[in-house]
């Protein structure tokens, strides 16, 4: 009995040391020298590059106030912007959209969730919301492309196509003032390729195109 108490308490030691210690320890040293961005939680001065932020404004278009993209910055999947946005004031408040950071963080009165709306192709509202975003596309002369008029699966998406961003030019050039070459330039230049060369297609993550786009302002 005496024999294999102690070799309970050894196996205890010894799975307490590798496991509670050594393993946290090398997967901590792993994660920083080979993916220090992310395991440091990939944070820059205006948010994190994994986590997609919103960038829409608070304007009315065709009578009704609500978030509507931005006309001065490249914007994302619209997780938080036009039909999709929350409605503090509504009883009860609607989240909207997506996306959980923006519709409890930056609207302060509604909390957010990380899900999708869960609206089927054959749903009349997300037909409603998708043609009115559309609408607002056309209106700043731009033909959108499916991820600008559609919420992505989980709300959080920080990334775009190379397309997504170059409709946007035009517009951003007449908001902002900077030449149209200048901003193509910054889309070709923030475009990563797929992961490891071959996994996924091309992306842009567009906090990154945006604070470029900052230094160019």
């Amino acid at each position: 009995m005496i024999v294999n108490i102690r070799r309970s308490l050894v196996a205890i030691v010894v799975f307490t040391v590798v496991f509670g210690f050594l393993y946290a320890f090398v997967g901590t040293a792993v994660a920083q020298l080979f993916f220090k961005h992310q395991a440091d939680g990939s944070i820059t001065a205006d948010g994190s590059t994994l986590v997609g932020q919103n960038w829409s404004v608070a304007t009315t278009f065709e009578g009704a106030k609500a978030y509507w993209p931005s006309t001065d910055w490249f914007n994302g999947r619209p997780d938080d912007t036009g039909p999709y946005s929350a409605e503090p004031s509504a009883k009860p408040p609607v989240s909207g959209g997506d996306n959980p950071l923006e519709a409890g963080g930056t609207l302060g009165q509604v909390s957010g969730e990380s899900a999708a709306t869960n609206l089927g192709p054959r749903s009349k509202v997300l037909l409603g919301d998708t043609e009115e975003l559309v609408a607002w596309w056309h209106a700043h002369g731009v033909d959108p492309t499916p991820d600008l008029v559609t919420t992505s699966g989980s709300g959080l998406d920080p990334d775009i196509s190379e397309a997504d961003a170059l409709v946007q030019v035009p517009m951003i050039s007449r908001s902002t003032g900077i030449p149209a070459t200048s901003l193509r330039a910054l889309v070709a230049k923030k475009t990563q390729g797929p992961e490891l060369g071959f996994m996924g297609t091309s992306y842009i993550d567009v906090l990154q195109l945006n604070e470029a786009l900052a230094r160019l302002k």
